[in-house]
């Protein structure tokens, strides 16, 4: 458990990780994966409870704790003036590495990101996708046997953000148990073994990808309008055949809602959608995604709320 003043940032979290695996913390800004990360790296104390990280209590020997682990946050921890070498020779001498091994680890880890051409160049030369991994590269220089990734592509280009999951994925194929917060659905879709939402400080569901996916169930409809006031108008029709939360954006004409029986949910809409003259962009029925699953357990989707 952990407070902030009259704000319980955690509330009874509980986090087991097998080796060699990921899992993906999953919830909205001000959900608690931070501060639960914090924990855990030793930054910060709980105020109740208990946590072990490779074997170690956090609490009785944060210092062993810090030898073990790897830790890539929100923003690139690294200095802007220095070479992408020089940052990660400096990083494993404060790891207590001889400079020699530190450079020779440092470049290794430069090769190994597809940094090599850039390793004589300052940090601030190099765009945004480029520090983060060179941030990750710095949390792999003692080659810890966990790693803690808070948010590590937040901000980052689709083509970024790719680069950045094969880094992870190979380093889980190393060995390297990975706890990996994040409020990108798809990211947790695609690196986590197992996946827990958390909500206003406690988990609220817990399991692998496609077994959350089957907690919602069946399909969702998703329909296209022109305008806020079509939307609007659509939000109401959708209302008569949705079996649970709606996501609508009204602004950009957007309605989606989970339907039990889909052929004849969408014939429905389909008819009134025509009675009522509305004009449709798109229509269609497709699987739940993790965005669903979350907007089924919470009642709001994960980039709804406000960082706390």
């Amino acid at each position: 458990m952990k407070r902030y003043g009259e704000v319980t940032a955690l509330d009874g979290l509980d986090l087991d990780v097998p080796g060699g695996t990921v899992l993906g913390l999953l919830g909205p800004n001000g959900a608690g994966k931070t501060t639960a990360v914090s924990i855990l790296t030793t930054l910060t104390r709980p105020d109740a409870g208990t946590a072990m990280v490779a074997g170690v209590d956090v609490l009785a020997d944060p210092r062993g704790v810090r030898a073990r682990i790897g830790l890539s946050g929100q923003y690139a921890a690294v200095d802007e003036h220095l070479t992408a070498t020089e940052n990660l020779e400096m990083i494993g001498c404060l790891y207590g590495m001889s400079r020699r091994d530190a450079r020779r680890r440092g470049l290794e880890l430069l090769d190994q990101f597809r940094l090599m051409e850039a390793a004589d160049r300052p940090l601030k030369t190099f765009s945004g996708g480029m520090r983060r991994r060179i941030d990750l590269a710095g949390a792999l220089v003692a080659d810890p046997p966990v790693l803690f990734l808070d948010e590590p592509t937040t901000g980052l280009d689709p083509r970024s953000r790719g680069e950045l999951w094969e880094a992870i994925r190979d380093r889980v194929q190393r060995g390297t148990t990975v706890l990996l917060t994040t409020q990108y659905l798809e990211e947790a879709d695609q690196l986590a073994d197992e996946i827990v939402v958390i909500d206003h400080g406690h988990a609220i569901a817990k399991g692998t990808s496609e077994e959350l996916k089957r907690r919602v169930g069946g399909e969702h409809l998703d329909v296209h309008v022109n305008g806020a006031d079509d939307a609007r108008r659509t939000e109401s029709i959708m209302n008569k055949v949705a079996t649970g939360p709606m996501r609508v954006h009204h602004d950009e004409g957007e309605v989606s809602a989970p339907v039990a029986n889909g052929v004849e949910a969408l014939s429905i809409v389909l008819r009134e959608l025509e009675e009522q003259r509305i004009a449709i962009v798109d229509i269609g029925l497709r699987r739940p995604t993790l965005d669903d699953v979350f907007m089924e357990l919470t009642g709001h989707e994960a980039s709804a709320e406000a960082s706390q």
